[in-house]
């Protein structure tokens, strides 16, 4: 058994060719798709973050309005980039769209990747201490973040306040029961998902990973995943971990589907660089006949050791498509392997 939800990346772009040609639409769909989504039985609506791009941005306005328009679906990011975020502004934020939704938000944070502009953190007023890089201040961004949603008091209150406080030193607010147990970190190495393990973190690995073997995508992902599960044994923790893993499914049931992804151009993983030449892994799009879908994601090791299943979708290609997208995986693959 397991959760299938989808990812949008949300572009927009003014082409004539594309249904999204601006940030109105991009937002205004996503919320649309998350309630269809809801409507079809998905269990997640999860969206990426990227700034200084026609992308979807700042999340929290997005997630909050999904939450007010749903009543039974995760909302969740895939990722925010920490290196970008006041972690007490954040924890604010995450709160209010919690409180909204009813304890449905899975946030999705990470190390982030390589943005459109050099050190985008340094606009938004971020920058690492002597002695640290932007991935360190990441790392310290999200242990403050995790601290403060514990709920404990830790602001000396003042004496005169404008309204009267309750007894004892104060938190932020509001304060979301559970909200700590919901946070995902976004892994590319084995290292960071040991690290993630160690901290109470849920992980989300995505279909990028830094190539630390050379086998296939699927195969490192998977020992990620297993490393990550014994981390998490060792440190102790109560309950139970979560893993996502993403993935470009496209089942080809009609003639759009064939004319949008029947082309078997992308099922091989592939090689790229990222930021100072490190070598990464991205792993294979899958797209077929319900048939041959449900025997090659059989042969998905990473799929197999994760619980919940992400679901890229093209956003620019507009709510109904998509829609279909997440149906046809849902009513023509999913059954067969097991995962509803």
């Amino acid at each position: 058994m397991k959760k299938i939800g989808f990812l949008s990346f949300g572009h927009w772009t003014a082409s004539p060719q594309s249904r999204t040609r601006s940030a109105s639409d991009a937002l205004l769909q996503s919320i649309d798709l998350a309630v269809a989504a809801e409507e079809l039985g998905a269990d997640g609506a999860y969206f990426r973050v990227h700034h200084f791009a026609r992308q979807l941005g700042s999340p929290f306005p997005l997630l909050a309005a999904v939450g007010a328009k749903t009543k039974r679906i995760e909302i969740g990011t895939a990722v925010i980039d920490m290196r970008y975020e006041n972690p007490l502004y954040m924890a604010e934020d995450a709160g209010a769209a919690d409180v909204i939704a009813g304890g449905r938000l899975q946030l999705g944070i990470s190390r982030g990747s390589p943005e459109q502009v050099i050190d985008g953190w340094r606009y938004f007023g971020y920058a690492p201490p002597e002695g640290m890089t932007d991935a360190d201040m990441a790392r310290c961004h999200t242990e403050v973040l995790l601290e403060v949603l514990r709920g404990e008091g830790f602001a000396q209150p003042n004496p005169q306040p404008m309204f009267p406080n309750p007894p004892g030193l104060l938190r932020v607010e509001p304060y979301s029961q559970g909200l700590r147990e919901r946070i995902w970190w976004g892994a590319a190495t084995n290292a960071t998902g040991e690290w993630a393990a160690k901290l109470g973190m849920n992980l989300q690995s995505s279909t990028l990973k830094i190539d630390e073997s050379g086998r296939p995508f699927h195969v490192q992902q998977a020992e990620q995943i297993r490393i990550f599960r014994e981390a998490w044994k060792a440190a102790g923790h109560a309950r139970e971990p979560r893993v996502s893993v993403s993935r470009s499914i496209f089942a080809l049931v009609d003639d759009r589907d064939r004319t949008y992804f029947g082309r078997g151009d992308e099922d091989e993983d592939t090689i790229g660089f990222l930021g100072d030449n490190t070598r990464a892994i991205f792993g294979r799009s899958y797209a077929a006949e319900p048939d041959i879908l449900v025997e090659q994601l059989a042969k998905d090791e990473a799929i197999a050791e994760a619980d919940t299943l992400l679901l890229t979708v093209p956003n620019q290609l507009g709510v109904d498509y998509n829609a279909h997208v997440i149906e046809a995986i849902l009513k023509h693959v999913a059954p067969r392997l097991g995962w509803r």
